[in-house]
């Protein structure tokens, strides 16, 4: 099969990647990039593990073609943090208890930015409507609601710890 080459810009730095048509961005995140935060969970694009924004949009990158995010600024959990500081978001949720094993956490995280960089004051019911697509198997949700309402809340801590992908 033909290779083709693929332009991402993740976390800021552009790659221009000689890749087959069928390898998915989950893989050429971990593989290629070396970029470990999203995970591959159920391989479907059900669990939110492997969530990632592309162009500021949540996506299951284990389901995506990584050729269908040529030209696209993606963002992964590796390139929130500014200068040594967490994003808000990493830091509330250490906080608000909002995870246990921290599988999930990358894509809770990412799932909550997007929904954050959207509508910066979210209801409590917008906030459990948007985040239904990543799942924990550890925890109760109530940490992560607590993380989120935390940013929510304040809102100098999103625009502080905010980057645009």
């Amino acid at each position: 099969m033909t290779r083709r080459v693929v332009t991402l810009t993740v976390n800021g730095r552009t790659h221009a990647l000689e890749l087959e048509p069928w390898r998915l961005l989950l893989d050429v995140l971990r593989r290629e990039l070396k970029l470990y935060g999203a995970r591959e969970g159920c391989g479907a694009g059900v669990c939110g593990a492997c969530t990632v924004l592309c162009d500021g949009r949540p996506v299951s990158s284990c389901i995506m073609l990584a050729i269908h995010a040529d030209g696209c600024a993606i963002t992964t959990i590796e390139g929130l943090a500014r200068d040594g500081q967490l994003h808000p978001l990493q830091q509330a949720f250490l906080e608000h208890p909002a995870f246990q094993c921290g599988f999930c956490t990358p894509g809770m995280i990412m799932a909550a930015k997007a929904l954050l960089d959207q509508n910066p004051a979210p209801s409590d019911e917008e906030i459990v409507e948007h985040m239904q697509g990543n799942l924990c198997r550890c925890t109760d949700y109530t940490g992560i609601l607590a993380a989120v309402r935390a940013v929510r809340d304040h809102p100098g801590l999103a625009s502080r710890g905010a980057r645009s992908a």
